[in-house]
């Protein structure tokens, strides 16, 4: 671990990340919504130009089921947006931009060559409208069943996945999109 914290994070292989960065699974915290609010008060503030929609999405969303001790804020903007200067804005706040397409970029804030920060999250930034996770979170915001099996699931994932992130999320791809489509059916059939 001390070679790691030499190294700058860019300048780490995927496992040494992997590694660094393990999947760690924590019964659901309440300060988890404080932390959430605080962040996209700033966010908002930040990109306050583009009329912004921010939500916290993800597991720490959801109370009474484990979860990542990172926080996933989703940020919908509208089209035409000058996705250069988000970008740029979102990294003079302290993001590091991780992933980046036409219609979607991704950005993480709270890793250290040492690990963990107090306090992390993962922005999600995209088009106003893409925006299944919300479906999701809501889902099993009002399924608490859903919402066990989903902790189960992610819970016999990690003996195995604890330091291969893209194997986890690949193991829960199935899980999320069956629930997500449940979703947006219900809610489509309520309008």
């Amino acid at each position: 671990m001390d070679d790691m914290a030499a190294k700058d994070l860019k300048d780490m292989t995927l496992e040494e990340l992997w590694a660094l960065f393990p999947i760690e699974l924590v019964p659901h915290q309440s300060v988890w919504q404080e932390w959430a609010s605080d962040e996209i008060k700033a966010l908002s503030s930040s990109l306050a130009l583009y009329s912004p929609i921010i939500t916290h999405i993800g597991s720490t969303a959801v109370p009474d089921i484990w979860s990542k001790p990172i926080i996933d804020i989703l940020i919908e903007l509208p089209v035409g947006s000058d996705w250069m200067q988000i970008k740029s804005l979102l990294e003079q706040s302290g993001y590091i931009c991780m992933s980046e397409s036409d219609t979607r970029m991704s950005f993480n804030k709270g890793y250290t060559p040492n690990g963990f920060a107090e306090k992390v999250f993962h922005v999600h930034v995209r088009r106003a409208g893409d925006n299944d996770e919300i479906c999701f979170r809501d889902y099993l915001r009002t399924d608490p069943e859903v919402a066990q099996e989903y902790q189960a699931l992610k819970l016999s994932l990690l003996p195995k996945y604890r330091n291969n992130r893209d194997g986890y999320t690949e193991a829960k791809t199935e899980f999320v999109r069956r629930v997500t489509a449940l979703a947006k059916q219900l809610k489509n059939s309520a309008l």
